[in-house]
């Protein structure tokens, strides 16, 4: 286990792979932690550095007290980039995670070589839903709230396999105050100044069957940015990584390949 010492706690994270490869940063969606992106990073870890990390209030991260932002989110990464002195990395986000990619390519670019975001949107069409669920959460806890939070993520195909009885798990053992305070983060953002700043290498992916941040609103990303891709990803809905994990690699080899060469 590896955590850097912070001005909230720890963040913690996992750092592997070749030392002069080019470093992917991986962050998490909300309700899961770095363990979401296993599939992915044990494709991935020969070819390149792969950088993940327990975002706040997630995992083994430190859980302050709410309310997060999503610029908040952003700083975090900074710091750990500047504790383990990364002067760059591709960053790739899942769902908040891509938020928080959309934020740190819009106001942080000078720290990206690129930004892949996957399953995530500039802004939510009714902030006030978040609010309460930070609410509800905070009053009864996370288990009225795994079985919408299956369906919405997987495939019904997908739902009855180990993987999801174990995503489940995860979702379940998130840090309440970690998972309110993100959804709050969710509630306030707006995220299209931000977008509209990106000037780097843009991968949007996202679940062909997504259905709480659909294919319209990868497009969406993707219409303001200059240059920026799109992968449909078959099959998948929310959690495109865990679903799909072969489909997701070829999509980010082909984007790295592209950027890094051979």
């Amino acid at each position: 286990m590896q955590f850097l010492a912070h001005s909230d706690g720890v963040i913690h994270y996992s750092l592997e792979g070749p030392d002069t490869a080019p470093v992917v940063m991986f962050s998490n969606s909300l309700g899961t932690d770095l363990r979401v992106w296993d599939p992915v990073a044990a494709r991935l870890r020969r070819r390149y550095r792969i950088l993940r990390y327990d975002m706040r209030g997630h995992g083994l991260t430190s859980v302050p007290a709410g309310p997060y932002t999503i610029a908040g989110l952003a700083d975090d990464c900074v710091a750990l980039m500047d504790g383990l002195e990364l002067d760059r990395v591709h960053f790739c986000g899942l769902s908040i995670g891509g938020m928080v990619g959309q934020q740190l390519a819009g106001s942080h670019g000078d720290r990206l070589h690129s930004a892949i975001l996957c399953d995530t949107t500039m802004r939510m069409p009714e902030p006030s839903m978040w609010t309460q669920r930070a609410q509800q959460v905070r009053a009864d806890g996370l288990e009225a709230l795994v079985d919408g939070a299956m369906e919405r993520w997987f495939t019904p195909a997908f739902l009855p396999t180990s993987t999801v009885a174990g995503i489940r798990n995860m979702f379940l053992r998130t840090p309440i105050e970690g998972y309110a305070g993100c959804c709050e983060a969710i509630a306030t953002m707006d995220l299209v100044p931000q977008v509209d700043g990106i000037r780097r290498p843009t991968l949007v992916i996202v679940g062909e069957e997504d259905p709480g941040t659909p294919v319209s609103a990868s497009e969406a990303i993707v219409a303001r940015i200059e240059g920026a891709r799109l992968e449909i990803i078959p099959k998948a809905a929310h959690l495109c990584c865990v679903e799909q994990p072969d489909a997701v690699v070829s999509a980010l080899d082909g984007f790295l390949a592209w950027l890094t060469g051979p």
